[in-house]
């Protein structure tokens, strides 16, 4: 008795399904005769939006290359302390040098001094392009 029900409701389905499609033919060729111009636009905007996003993703996607290893190379060369480096990454988070004395238990005299010695070992004026260049020479994440 199941068999035979599933039979039966399989078979429902398909005539189901078949009915709808058909339903739906007629009313695309319908729709294709009177907003046949509208349709293409939309098509070839949507095509457009696809690509668009297709090769922006494909230029912008990068994939990690695994964990993040430090440049100590870098580090080494531009002689900067493990001290510096902590008010570094604080930096890279966005902290002010009251909170980055703080976090440190430094005074923020003392974090200006590091700041100013960063500024001037990696050889930009602000902390935006301190983080870019520390990020691009791998010594922050």
């Amino acid at each position: 008795m199941p068999r035979a029900m599933a039979r039966t409701v399989i078979l429902s389905a398909i005539a189901l399904a078949a009915a709808s499609f058909a339903l739906e033919w007629l009313e695309y060729k319908y729709f294709t005769k009177a907003y046949s111009v509208e349709i293409y636009i939309v098509l070839i905007a949507l095509g457009f939006a696809a690509l668009g996003l297709w090769v922006g993703r494909r230029l912008t996607l990068q994939n990690p290359r695994g964990p993040f290893e430090r440049n100590r190379a870098a580090l080494k060369s531009l002689g900067i302390s493990e001290r510096e480096l902590q008010v570094l990454e604080a930096l890279a988070e966005g902290q002010s040098n009251k909170e980055i004395g703080r976090t440190l238990a430094i005074s923020p005299n003392t974090v200006k001094t590091h700041i100013a010695k960063l500024y001037a070992k990696l050889d930009v004026n602000g902390r935006v392009r301190a983080i870019e260049a520390a990020k691009s020479l791998h010594l922050i994440p």
